[in-house]
């Protein structure tokens, strides 16, 4: 993620800054789904604003992180908590600044300086943290690669069922030449940006500090870089695997792939691929969660005397008992009879809801039984509605 940029993260999803995490949820999920590059083949604008929006939702959708980008305007992982010049900033091992030998007489007045101190170090801040990405320090120790999420479009039946799928995803893959270092053979040699000091200066306006070199890290020396990838340490290839898609998976369950994610640098374990479902709405089924809703016609006359009806369950038909009296809209439970449950080894229940149809009446014969019924069972259903005049 580009460091000191002033990407406006919540204008990349459309969300107002004081949204819920909820809300930043759904809009990524939205425009993730519109932008993915699967669903727009080809389309390189439609693969910019994904990656704009991936970008955006890393940053926000991550409580720390967000604090900070609403705070300093930008996201960089070596910002502490709290911010600079704080004991939390020291324990991190935050960058420092030597003011030594600085001479504010030189900042003049206030008119003078256009804006004060806060346009020189937000300037100063601007320039240190786009350099730092620009010549990013040499790594100490292996790091730990970065997970990938990667979405996938489900029918009912496969998420309900589980399946396996062949994916291809373009993931980072420790460099063989290097063995994901980084750095060539050989010993380090002194280090071309601050030649061996350990020492850089930035200077904003009138304002000049002493910054710790961000190429070597204030060592003063660097290995050489690996000449097949740059000394990134990785190298960027697709792979093609199969997958295993549990049964009971819903839209926004997440599949972790473990190892399956970026390649650790420095010889640091490889991320985790978490892959975002989005499943398919069924023609009879309405599914919530892990039940199961179904709307089941009944007559009349089933409805009065009760009936033995048969209907359709994710695990084929089966048979269910209409009790006598049973009203349009009363809902009766098949425990069990709904989908697997990711989180336990449980199922959920599915939901029958009755609907009385009621015939349509031609002949007068017909017409004469339902008038003894009526007679017969004078009882006013609207009666409580009368007690409210």
């Amino acid at each position: 993620m580009p460091v000191g940029t002033q990407k406006d993260y919540y204008k990349i999803l459309g969300v107002a800054r004081q949204v819920k995490p909820e809300q930043i949820r759904k809009a990524y999920r939205r425009l993730a789904r519109k932008h993915h590059p699967d669903l727009n083949p080809g389309n390189k604008a439609a693969e910019e604003k994904f990656k704009q929006i991936q970008e955006a939702y890393e940053v926000l959708g991550d409580e720390k992180k967000r604090k900070i980008y609403d705070q300093y305007g930008f996201y960089a992982d070596n910002i502490p908590p709290g911010g600079y010049g704080t004991a939390a900033s020291a324990e991190a091992g935050a960058p420092g600044f030597d003011f030594s030998g600085f001479d504010f007489s030189d900042l003049g007045t206030e008119a003078e300086r256009g804006g004060g101190f806060g346009a020189a170090f937000r300037d100063l801040f601007s320039q240190f943290f786009a350099r730092r990405r620009e010549e990013e320090p040499e790594r100490q120790g292996p790091t730990h690669g970065s997970d990938i999420e990667h979405h996938m479009h489900l029918g009912f039946w496969d998420a309900i069922r589980g399946t396996q799928v062949r994916i291809t995803v373009g993931r980072q893959e420790a460099c063989a030449t290097c063995s994901g270092t980084g750095a060539a053979g050989g010993a380090p040699v002194t280090c071309a940006v601050c030649g061996g000091s350990g020492k850089t200066t930035r200077q904003a306006g009138a304002m000049r500090f002493a910054l710790t070199c961000p190429q070597c890290g204030g060592s003063g020396r660097q290995r050489r870089r690996c000449a097949a990838c740059g000394g990134a340490g990785y190298l960027r290839r697709p792979e093609t695997f199969d997958v295993r898609i549990p049964p009971g998976v819903d839209t926004g369950s997440r599949v972790r792939v473990p190892g399956k994610g970026n390649a650790g640098v420095g010889g640091g374990s490889a991320g985790d691929l978490f892959i975002v479902t989005e499943v398919e709405a069924h023609p009879l089924f309405e599914r919530k969660g892990d039940h199961i809703y179904l709307k089941v016609p009944v007559t009349v006359t089933e409805a009065a005397l009760g009936a033995r009806v048969e209907v359709p369950t994710i695990d084929g038909p089966t048979t269910i008992k209409i009790p006598p009296g049973t009203q349009s809209g009363q809902k009766l439970r098949l425990r069990g009879k709904g989908t697997p449950s990711l989180r336990a080894n449980v199922r959920g229940d599915q939901f029958v809801e009755v609907q009385v149809v009621v015939p349509r009446v031609a002949d007068e014969r017909t017409k004469e039984i339902l008038r003894e019924l009526a007679r017969l069972n004078p009882e006013d259903p609207r009666k409580d509605l009368k007690k409210t005049s």
